[in-house]
């Protein structure tokens, strides 16, 4: 297993390292003290397992290097360790393992270490659809964003890639889960991509800002709300935390 902490304080980290060694003193973990330095590291095969990243550091912000990371290695489990609570949202957005508030125990360390392994093992749903000749299998978790388009729909992936669907839109609806939602007459979001909802557009990861029915606006955000705040229920640890 690759287990990384990134953090510029070495006390937090041997405080962390201790932790570690709580849960399992036969494993051992690469230290960064920089962002730069682990997503260098993150672009190595095999990819890490699981990285504890720090929020505040100098001149970087650990939610934006979570992003960065995400990209190079959208497996890696990553659980946000910080002196400050106020950045939870934003690391449920980036399916953040845990969000641990300093110093981190070996009780916290454990608890992380069991939701990886659960997310291991749950079963990730697949969707299925022709794109001319050939037929695409992708998980439903990748999929960010569905848009009608002259007796088509254009599906659009957490990779970059669009592809584009011979199939009606309401077909396609009716292929989703709970964590979708139709923000307008012919589009269809992953709530977990969305990063701004506001009252008239909803912004995504890739920077796409989407209009909102208007007359639904209401409707559209409370379902937003609903959504998030049962994630983070489902998340929370023992002590309240998300």
């Amino acid at each position: 297993m690759r287990i990384a902490i990134c953090d510029d304080d070495q006390r937090e980290q041997e405080q962390l390292e201790q932790a570690l060694r709580g849960w399992d003193p036969t494993r051992s973990e690469e230290k960064y003290y920089d962002g730069a330095a682990l997503l260098e590291a993150a672009a190595r095969q095999p990819c890490f397992d699981i990285v504890f990243l720090d929020i505040y550091m100098p001149g970087e912000n650990g939610i934006d290097i979570a992003k960065s990371l995400r990209e190079i290695s959208p497996e890696t489990g990553i659980a946000f360790v910080t002196t400050s609570r106020e950045h939870a949202v934003d690391a449920f957005s980036l399916y953040a393992l845990h969000y641990l508030v300093k110093p981190v125990t070996t009780e916290g360390v454990v608890e992380t270490f069991r939701r990886l392994t659960e997310l291991r093992a749950k079963q990730r749903k697949k969707i299925s659809f022709a794109v001319g000749s050939d037929r695409h299998t992708v998980y439903l978790d990748q999929v960010c964003m569905l848009e009608n388009d002259d007796h088509g729909v254009n599906v659009s992936l957490a990779d970059g890639r669009r592809l584009k669907v011979w199939t009606s839109f309401t077909e396609m609806e009716q292929k989703l889960d709970g964590s979708f939602l139709k923000i307008n007459r012919g589009i269809i979001v992953n709530m977990d991509y969305i990063v701004h909802m506001g009252t008239s557009t909803c912004s995504l990861r890739d920077g796409s800002r989407l209009p909102i029915a208007v007359r639904r606006s209401a409707a559209i955000r409370a379902a937003y709300d609903d959504y998030v705040f049962d994630q983070l229920s489902r998340r929370k640890d023992m002590g309240g935390r998300p």
